[in-house]
């Protein structure tokens, strides 16, 4: 096969050297095109120019047909005699393969099988390509190749067009409807010098000029907040967080998120109109609110139901948990519970990552149907607010379905006084060897002491909601180029 390859490309750059002793320019500077491949499609009886990568080729004799298209659509070409000089004919057929670029002027007709198709009268090479592409009808299947070589997947698989174009319009879709409801998009830093707005383990790098060490943001939610305390009454930031964590088929660690926080609204304002703008979403979008994942129809249109996650998580421990404290005594809990062995829980240095543990494999995993978990343990959460007629449990809501959480959202917490003391108990835990806590933002805290009214925030991951709704077995399958091991 590399023999096979190495020979082909030989072919190919032989010919470029050959065009160029023609006096042809093998990489040509533009084309003029009178309209997109899609929209020749609709101008049948009428003369087109149109361009784009030859991805299909059948020449017989003194007539033939290729296939040119780009990320949108495809069109059939006829090349015949008729139309060309026996010269012309001859540099098509000898100099033009599959995989280049060419620009073509002709009329729109359809064939006897209806097919559009554009009576070539002028083909021009634009741009000759060195290497074949993939093999048509088994198109990019390799899986390090498909991520790797992106462009190739795209060129070959219709499912990997469809996926990306959607993407695009998902993320189009959410910054027209957040402006159109009144958000104003920032941008804030990715180089920041505290660990904060999340619980998760970062990566770290030195700032050279500072002679300093810097961490990548793992959220945007500190200085949101700190936008809403100047007077940005509704704010919202889409872009990359960065994670250094372990990977896996639903995780990566450079992903793609929106954060939004608006004044005066509390987290069932945002559970509202999450589930408007999501509904919304589905249907421009998709065309439908009915999602299949792993075998199963997903609706989001409807009621969904509510789960109290503190009531939920007493009823499989068996007890009041919220005043445990004592990570072995919760350890002996859960195994007497028999819910997991002690081996399980060995990488759980703390009671809130023990409590996640057993909600995400407890709990959020048999959820199919979308669903609101509310009331969240305070130790889980400690930029969110306290409830009010129990401490202990923090105004949050996720929304989970198909086992994957897809939104976290709360009602945000804006008591200095409190913030600090639970940053304060995040530093306690990162001692005890959790790696996953945040620092003490002096910067954020700073803020917070000047004012900041009731706020309500929401992160919505874009990566993990796009593998949901195209049922991707693997987080970079939706992702345009995921990073790879060298």
């Amino acid at each position: 096969m590399e023999e096979i390859l190495s020979n082909e490309v030989d072919i190919r750059k032989h010919k470029i050297e050959e065009l160029k002793q023609m006096g042809e320019i093998p990489f040509k500077q533009r084309f003029e095109r009178t309209c997109t491949i899609h929209e020749a499609r609709t101008k049948v009886g009428e003369k087109v120019r149109i361009a784009g990568r030859i991805v299909f080729r059948r020449v017989m004799g003194k007539f033939g047909f290729c296939q040119i298209r780009d990320i949108y659509d495809k069109i059939q070409i006829s090349v015949g005699r008729n139309e060309f000089s026996e010269e012309d004919y001859n540099f098509y057929k000898k100099m033009i393969d599959i995989g280049d670029f060419i620009g073509v002027e002709g009329e729109v007709y359809l064939t006897q099988t209806g097919e559009v198709t554009v009576r070539a009268e002028k083909v021009e090479l634009l741009s000759k390509t060195i290497r074949p592409l993939p093999e048509k009808f088994h198109g990019v299947t390799d899986t390090e190749i498909k991520y790797r070589q992106r462009y190739l997947d795209l060129i070959m698989n219709e499912d990997s067009r469809k996926i990306f174009i959607t993407r695009s319009k998902v993320v189009s879709f959410i910054r027209r409807y957040l402006e159109d409801n009144g958000f104003i998009e920032v941008e804030t830093p990715i180089l920041q010098t505290s660990v904060s707005g999340a619980s998760a383990k970062p990566f770290f790098t030195h700032h050279n000029a500072l002679d300093m060490e810097c961490n990548l943001r793992i959220a945007t939610e500190c200085y949101l907040k700190q936008c809403i305390g100047a007077g940005i009454d509704r704010v919202f930031e889409l872009g990359k967080d960065f994670r250094n964590e372990g990977m896996d088929p639903s995780h990566l660690q450079e992903f793609t998120q929106v954060e939004w926080y608006a004044s005066y609204w509390y987290f069932e304002d945002n559970i509202k109109f999450f589930k408007g703008m999501i509904t919304e979403l589905l249907n421009k979008c998709l065309g439908t609110t009915k999602v299949n994942y792993q075998g199963q129809e997903i609706d989001f249109a409807g009621e969904w139901p509510r789960i109290n996650y503190v009531e939920k998580m007493t009823e499989l421990l068996g007890c009041d948990f919220l005043d445990i404290d004592d990570v072995d005594k919760l350890k002996k809990i859960i195994v007497d519970r028999k819910l997991f062995s002690y081996d399980d829980l060995e990488e759980c240095k703390t009671v809130r990552t023990l409590i996640d543990y057993v909600y995400k494999r407890k709990i959020r995993e048999p959820i199919v149907n979308p669903t609101i978990l509310y009331n969240y343990p305070a130790s889980l959460i400690p930029l969110a607010r306290h409830n009010d007629k129990d401490d202990r449990i923090i105004d949050v809501f996720q929304v989970v379905a198909g086992g994957a959480e897809l939104v976290k959202a709360y009602s945000e917490l804006v008591d200095p006084i409190v913030q600090r003391k639970n940053l304060e108990l995040q530093l306690k835990e990162k001692q005890a060897g959790d790696e996953e806590t945040m620092d003490v933002d002096e910067n954020f805290l700073l803020a917070m002491e000047h004012g900041m009214p009731p706020i309500s925030g929401l992160g919505f991951g874009i990566d993990r909601f796009m593998q949901f709704i195209f049922d991707c077995p693997n987080i970079r399958d939706v992702v345009l180029f995921p990073i790879m091991k060298d």
